[in-house]
């Protein structure tokens, strides 16, 4: 994708001819002056700002103050006319990254084009290198109290300082890529790149060009020469989620990179060495895959150096109850809604929960209990009927015990622990509560909210 370029001059042969010459190579937007510049500013995220020094009654340090003041700064260039030397080293003091005089050169535009938008790239990583550093041997992102976490905490502190290939064990959902990135984080080549790959979601005549890269003229549609995840990764740690999707011929590949630390590029016999740290997560169980012959053993074995199991959500009973006053306050904070407020009995039945979908699961959980809830309090009377059938709780259990509550409000919550009990069976619960089916579909046009029903046949 290439860079957006703002161009700002009021001779509209200057503001057309650069257009011509830069079209090819950026995004390219035109201003007569300040304000419709300001008005671009507002609508389009820019790389490039180009603006020529006086304009009229206008002036371009106005679009140089503007465009300073940007949450994503762009490059800003002034071009001055001979004799406007000292005010364009103003420009320079108040942001511009550097100044042209007009007539333009386009080679030399272009070539300072190039050098402040690489610059501007490496503040940027270099600023995102500082916030991982500051969060070296730092596990806040990773939640919880119970020994089972404790021990997989105590591994990774242990092998993070090395550069041993890691394979993360453990079911969807439980944090593979957060534990990779500690890793990262806490390791020699934490000042380099951290790249995940998610191997299940690339096609496997995808997935090698991805990883290895490729040369101009590879394959029908190799374009252009493109450089691979392992090169990206160089001086950094490479993630490979879901190692056990890749097909066979890649794994070889990936073999040759383990013995070697050099990997070839699709359409190239050239071998380039890569110092790359490799962690590796599955959720299957790779040992049983290679007496298939669906996973090459030597691969196994290289990859199977310091293994690291990951617990389910359900073995991490301790920080249930964590994970969630975090999750709820978290979205609660980021969409400005009240938290709302567990009963203990709902707390007891989500304690008990065995949580198949691990952490996420229990996030997106969350999320929805605050989104659609939105402060109150929240009973059993709320949850989706997941949390029922698994625990086998009676309808009485889950009853809300109000003095107060009028009698159309019994008869709706008697109704929801009936069709709740039934599994959204409407005969099933018809019988439990005494009436026949057409006045349960009456009752359940009434209140159309309590037919838990929908919820099964989703």
């Amino acid at each position: 994708m290439n860079p957006n370029l703002l161009i700002v001059d009021d001779e509209q042969h200057t503001r057309e001819g650069l257009e011509l010459a830069l079209e090819d190579k950026f995004e390219i937007f035109l201003a007569s002056n300040p304000t419709e510049a300001s008005n671009v500013m507002e609508a389009e995220e820019l790389d490039v700002v180009l603006t020529d020094l006086k304009m009229g009654n206008h002036s371009g340090m106005s679009v140089i103050d503007m465009a300073i003041q940007l949450p994503n700064k762009p490059i800003c260039i002034m071009m001055t006319a001979y004799g406007e030397v000292d005010v364009a080293v103003e420009a320079m003091k108040r942001g511009a990254y550097d100044f042209l005089a007009k007539p333009v050169n386009l080679e030399k535009l272009e070539l300072l084009i190039k050098r402040g938008i690489d610059s501007k790239r490496l503040r940027t990583e270099n600023a995102e290198l500082h916030q991982r550093l500051d969060k070296k041997f730092n596990f806040q992102e990773i939640l919880g109290q119970s020994s089972a976490l404790e021990e997989v905490l105590e591994k990774v502190k242990l092998v993070a300082p090395s550069k041993a290939t890691v394979l993360l064990d453990g079911e969807t959902g439980t944090g593979k890529e957060l534990v990779a990135q500690s890793i990262h984080q806490n390791s020699s080549m934490s000042r380099g790149p951290f790249v995940p790959v998610h191997c299940a979601a690339l096609p496997a005549n995808l997935l090698e060009s991805e990883l290895f890269g490729h040369e101009k003229g590879a394959f029908t549609g190799a374009s252009e020469k493109r450089i691979g995840r392992f090169e990206s990764a160089n001086k950094g740690t490479l993630f490979l989620d879901e190692i056990g999707e890749i097909d066979l011929s890649t794994q070889v590949k990936l073999l040759r990179f383990l013995e070697t630390k050099s990997i070839e590029r699709l359409g190239s016999l050239k071998s380039i060495g890569i110092d790359t740290r490799l962690v590796c997560a599955t959720n299957k169980n790779l040992f049983e895959m290679t007496k298939k012959g669906q996973f090459r053993e030597d691969l196994y074995y290289r990859l199977n150096v310091v293994t690291i199991k990951l617990p389910a959500l359900r073995e991490r009973e301790d920080d249930i109850l964590l994970l969630l006053e975090h999750f709820i306050s978290h979205f609660s904070e980021e969409n400005n809604f009240p938290i709302p407020n567990l009963t203990p009995e709902t707390i007891r039945i989500l304690n008990t929960y065995s949580w198949p979908g691990n952490i996420r699961e229990l996030r997106n959980f969350c999320e929805n209990l605050v989104v659609l809830n939105r402060g109150g309090e929240i009973t059993p009377y709320e949850l989706d009927p997941r949390f029922f059938s698994e625990n086998e709780i009676e309808p009485k259990s889950v009853e809300i015990q109000k003095p107060s509550l009028s009698v159309e409000e019994n008869e709706k919550r008697l109704l929801r622990n009936a069709l709740l009990k039934s599994g959204g069976n409407r005969t099933k619960a018809a019988e439990m509560m005494g009436i026949s089916r057409r006045t349960l579909h009456r009752k359940l046009s009434k209140w159309p909210e309590l037919d838990v029903g929908k919820i099964y046949d989703k």
